[in-house]
């Protein structure tokens, strides 16, 4: 395989319009049109992970974190970013990062960060905003169906746990050609009145070009009449963090202790108990101060995440416990998902690399040491 098809399949699994603005997901290094020699799965691209990948003759890593993340003007080694850049350029090896791309999506690094603390009832903590549009599009009658069909197959019609959704109402159209025109019902200067169907379908923002190429393509009409909106519904199965709750409620001390030993961390730093017990929980993996109020407003019992400061502790204000985990640990299990994933996907080739060549990193990228 070429590394090309196997980014389509990791845009598959976290499209690069999911990330947030300001990150810095996809290929950052390398050339997507060499042939893949094997797949190199970690957290953080750091120059061990590099020299790990040059030892196998691995040429494609694949990381949570990108390792290229603000904006950098000269490459000359002098610190771990730099040197692991030029250490993959030298070597012909390709790096690509999915980080927000697979936190924002509904199967992605909070729903990992919930399924292993069993949690159950998941939702979207913060649906993503401005994600969605609207098509408004015309046709005779005989053309519905195909095109509705189309406009569905190319991503239209999503709703929460429905798809194929859409509005059909009746109308007439009216029309009248200039000398250049062709129409399908008429002829070139005829006032034309013809029954029509206003089809409505709303989609994700980033399969416009989809969606209109399968309206032009499947239209019947030499002139397709349409209109696409901005709609502010929230998107209720992409955004940040997420909620669950456990089958069976627990005390603070114990749902934490289970936190600890199921995440595998070095310690967890925690506001004060409020002696009610545990039930519906708030995840967010990574740095998720930003989300405290969230966690509140979803009447959360407890908000587990990371990097929080002295002061963000106190955001708790007796309404819910916070506990940091650790940045590391709150994402630590996302790498193996990534490679059940590329593993589960290739072995639908044909002519594909072989599934051995598809690993995790032994490295461990984790900064951060517990005495």
């Amino acid at each position: 395989m070429k590394i090309k098809e196997i980014l389509s399949i990791l845009e598959e699994m976290a499209p690069l319009a999911y990330a947030e603005d300001f990150d810095n997901v996809g290929l950052l290094v390398g050339d997507n049109e060499a042939k893949a020699t094997g797949v190199l799965v970690c957290h953080d691209a750091l120059e061990a992970v590099i020299d790990e990948a040059i030892n196998k003759e691995y040429n494609l890593v694949v990381c949570f974190h990108p390792i290229l993340f603000s904006g950098i003007k000269k490459i000359t080694g002098k610190n771990y970013v730099e040197r692991a850049i030029l250490k993959a350029i030298k070597n012909d090896i390709a790096i690509y990062a999915v980080h927000t791309a697979l936190d924002n999506h509904q199967h992605g690094v909070n729903k990992i960060f919930c399924d292993a603390l069993d949690l159950v009832n998941t939702k979207v903590l913060i649906p993503k905003q401005n994600f969605i549009q609207k098509l408004v599009t015309y046709t005779i009658p005989e053309n519905v169906e195909k095109l509705r069909n189309a406009l569905f197959d190319a991503g239209a019609g999503q709703i929460g746990n429905y798809e194929d959704c859409s509005f059909n109402s009746k109308g007439i159209g009216t029309y009248m050609g200039n000398e250049n025109s062709n129409p399908e019902i008429g002829e070139r200067f005829e006032f034309v009145e013809a029954e029509e169907i206003k089809i409505e379908v709303t989609f994700e923002k980033h399969l416009q070009s989809k969606i209109l190429k399968a309206l032009f393509k499947n239209h019947v009409y030499e002139e397709a009449a349409y209109e696409i909106y901005n709609v502010e519904n929230v998107h209720q199965n992409i955004g940040l963090g997420m909620t669950g709750e456990l089958k069976t409620e627990m005390s603070e001390i114990d749902f934490l202790k289970m936190v600890k030993e199921k995440m595998l961390c070095g310690g967890i730093r925690h506001t004060e108990f409020l002696n009610k017990p545990i039930k519906k929980v708030a995840v967010l993996g990574g740095s998720g101060a930003f989300a405290i109020k969230n966690a509140i407003q979803a009447e959360a019992d407890i908000y587990l995440t990371a990097d929080l400061k002295y002061h963000n502790f106190y955001e708790a204000e007796s309404k819910i416990v916070l506990a940091d985990i650790g940045h590391f640990e709150s994402e630590r299990f996302t790498k193996n998902y990534i490679v059940d994933y590329l593993t589960k996907k290739i072995a639908n080739f044909a002519d594909s690399l072989s599934l051995d060549k598809i690993i995790l990193s032994e490295i461990n990228t984790n900064p951060v040491k517990y005495l």
